[in-house]
């Protein structure tokens, strides 16, 4: 142990290092989507009912659609009062 490194100073280092590694561990099981603690109540009823079979698969979801782009013909009047927005944001910058 080195003589200018005081005992709080190590005591500090340790709880700083415990507290990185608490929140990586917190980290990487959010983004697994593990919720809750082992033992504790299921968040749904589904996630309480007997795991599917071996070879079972799960109903799949559909695919969601995108509607088209919709557009709107803008009138002369329209047209010039944003190509004027347009050029005083423009000179802002």
């Amino acid at each position: 142990m080195p003589q200018h490194v005081s005992v709080m100073q190590q005591v500090g280092v340790a709880a700083l290092v415990t507290a990185a590694v608490a929140w990586a561990v917190g980290l990487v099981r959010g983004s697994r989507g593990v919720r809750g603690v082992r033992g504790a109540e299921p968040a749904s009823p589904r996630a309480a009912t007997a795991p599917a079979p071996a070879g079972a698969q799960r109903p799949r979801i559909p695919r969601q659609s995108v509607p088209a782009s919709e557009s709107v013909e803008l009138t002369a009047a329209e047209r010039a009062a944003f190509a004027g927005l347009v050029r005083r944001l423009e000179g802002r910058g």
